[in-house]
This record gives C-alpha cells, sequence and structure tokens, in this order.
C-alpha cells in the first residue's frame, strides 16, 4: 500500500472536519447558542488538516521500476543531484516535487502496417541503397532508461526523450546503413549485417544520451512497386530457366537409360556368345582327350572292341546281315539245323484197297 496515498486521504478527512467545525460554528451562532463546540472542532480539525497535509506532501513512495528526480526549490541547482531510489522517501513539503520516470524496457516500432507502431498510418522508414533503390523499413527499438542518468535525461530530453530522441536517431542511423549497401545484398546475404551495424551505432548514440539499448529488430524489407514488379519478373524468368533445365536434363537421362539398356542388352549377347564358345571349345577339348584315351586303350587291348560290340547286341539277335566285303569280328553263334521243305510235309497214309 503506498502510504503517501493513505495520509493524503487521512488530510482530506481533517479538512472535512475542520470544514463540519465552521459550518456548526456559524449553526450554533444563528441560534444564539454556545458556539465553543464548533469553534473546537474547527481548530482540530485545521490543526490534523495542516499537519496531515504537510505529511503527505512530504512522503513519496517510488515503485521499484521508477526512479524519482526531485525539483528542489531549497537547492541551488533547482534540483537534487541524486535520483530517488524505490521506496518511501521524504521531502520537504510544498518546497520540492517529484517527477517518475519508469526504467523498464520500452519498444518503439515503425511500421508500414497502420495501428502496428506508435504512429497510425504507414510509419516506415523510406531508404535509399547504394545502387539507388529505394526501400521501406520496418524496424523495432527496445530500450530502457539508465537508472544512473535519470536526471541527465529529464535535464535534456525530459518525456520528450521519445519521440525527441529516440524516433529520429533510429530513423536516421537506419538511413545511413542501408545507403552503404546494394539492394540485392539488403534482402540476402548482408542483411543479418546490415543490422548488426545499426544495432551498434544506435547503441553508442543512446548510451550518450542516457538510455540503454537491449534490441533492435529489422522486422520487414518492403521494395518500391515497381522494383518489386522487375524482381518478379526477373524470377518469373528463373524459374523457367529452371524448368528449362530440369526438362533437357530429364531428356539427357532417358537417353542415357535408353542407352545403357542397348549397351547392357549388347553386352549380354557378346558375353552369351563368349560363353557357348568357350564351352564350345571346352567339349572339343574333352571330346579330344577322351579320344586319345580311347585309342590307348584299344592299342593296349584290341579285343575291347569285341566287347562292346558284344554288350550292344541285343540279346535276342539271332541272324546278323554284314556286307560280303566285311570280315567277320566274331565268330557267329551256331544255329540249329532246320528240316528241308519236303521233309516238312506230312507223308500220306497209304490207303488200303477195297474190297
Amino acid at each position: 500500500m503506498n502510504v503517501s496515498i493513505v495520509m493524503q486521504g487521512v488530510a482530506s478527512v481533517a479538512w472535512l472536519i475542520f470544514f463540519a467545525g465552521i459550518a456548526l460554528t456559524i449553526s450554533r451562532a444563528s441560534r444564539g447558542r454556545n458556539t465553543r463546540p464548533g469553534i473546537v472542532t474547527t481548530l482540530v480539525g485545521l490543526l490534523l488538516a495542516l499537519l496531515l497535509t504537510s505529511v503527505s506532501a512530504g512522503l513519496v513512495f517510488i515503485q521499484p521500476a521508477e526512479r524519482g528526480v526531485v525539483i528542489s526549490a531549497v537547492s541551488p541547482k533547482g534540483y537534487r543531484e541524486q535520483a530517488l531510489d524505490p521506496g518511501l522517501r521524504w521531502i520537504v513539503p510544498f518546497l520540492e516535487s517529484v517527477r517518475t520516470y519508469s526504467i523498464s524496457r520500452q519498444t518503439y516500432t515503425m511500421s508500414r502496417t497502420a495501428l502496428e507502431g506508435q504512429v497510425a498510418g504507414d510509419d516506415s522508414i523510406a531508404a535509399r541503397t547504394s545502387d539507388g533503390q529505394e526501400i521501406f523499413i520496418d524496424a523495432s527499438v527496445i530500450f530502457s532508461l539508465d537508472p544512473t542518468k535519470v536526471i541527465q535525461i529529464h535535464i535534456d530530453w525530459q518525456e520528450r526523450y521519445i519521440n525527441d530522441l529516440v524516433r529520429p536517431l533510429a530513423r536516421g542511423i537506419i538511413r545511413d546503413a542501408i545507403s552503404q549497401y546494394g539492394v540485392e545484398e539488403v534482402v540476402t546475404a548482408k542483411r543479418l549485417e546490415m543490422a548488426e551495424m545499426i544495432r551498434f551505432e544506435m547503441e553508442i548514440k543512446m548510451a550518450e544520451n542516457g538510455l540503454v539499448l537491449a534490441d533492435f529488430v529489422l522486422r520487414n524489407v518492403t521494395f518500391s512497386p515497381e522494383y518489386a514488379a522487375s524482381v518478379e519478373q526477373k524470377q518469373v524468368a528463373e524459374q523457367q530457366a529452371q524448368q528449362a533445365k530440369f526438362v533437357v536434363e530429364t531428356k539427357r537421362q532417358e537417353a542415357e537409360q535408353v542407352r545403357q539398356t542397348a549397351q547392357g542388352a549388347a553386352d549380354s549377347v557378346v558375353i552369351k556368345a563368349k560363353g557357348d564358345a568357350e564351352a564350345r571349345i571346352i567339349q572339343a577339348k574333352a571330346e579330344a582327350e577322351s579320344l586319345l584315351l580311347i585309342a590307348a586303350a584299344i592299342q593296349e587291348n584290341p579285343s575291347i572292341l569285341q566287347y562292346q560290340y558284344i554288350n550292344k547286341l541285343a540279346p535276342g539277335i539271332q541272324v546278323i546281315l554284314v556286307p560280303n566285303n566285311a570280315p567277320y569280328l566274331l565268330p557267329l553263334p551256331t544255329l540249329p539245323p532246320q528240316s528241308s521243305p519236303a521233309s516238312a510235309l506230312p507223308t500220306p497214309e497209304p490207303s488200303s484197297p477195297s474190297p
């Protein structure tokens, strides 16, 4: 609870008692009655009102996020050289007053979007790049007052430090930084470098005026309508070129795939032909070696041919026909004798003479 506010409330009650005592005194005097109670009430109320008003005027409560600058009529400089820290503080009643300043972080935004920044409407920063292109910057400055320099801020700027210091300082530094970069660099590779440059310069300038920069946020970069149209056309052309390149690459890959397939088929035919040729060579070598082995075996044992010949004959062969000019290789089997055709006929029985 703020004690100074409570004291002001009690002082207000004392003043009511004072005015009530005056009214009571006048009322009793008009009716010819004793005015002593009214006079006592009036004096007591006046004394309490003056005392409590003086006390409440001398008590000041400083919030934790504030610092107080004392404007003093008893000081040769017109102010105390030391700012009031948080808590309940005492000043000389009616001769000193306190101006409080917040030391919490504050955000000042300059934006192209309406109702987004501190200024209604388009408050973006128009700047020109090193190649003459106009761009528009949306930015936010996050800062706070240096607690040790509150008195300096009060003397130099008072409540005007936002509109008369932070705003023009930020806009000027941003324009100076952008003028050192080309339009392509602002939105691509150099954007972070540019934002860091702005933050560094702003930190120095604000520190010189009793402010502490917490952060600088480069929110958005917008091009002029003409340049935006040219950028869009360039992007469309690049996309078309990429598409054409993709189509060419696809066709090349398809042609390469067909070539590889044909090459694979040709290689398969060659490999198969080589395999067949090698198989025939191996088979011929095997047959030649087999013939050599057979010839050697026959030379060592000529009767092996008759043995093979006999094995090939069927068991029921009775007659063998050979050419008349070919010698017998082995004796033919003896055939059983057969009767002549005449003996094969039945002999007729003699007929008996008739009687």
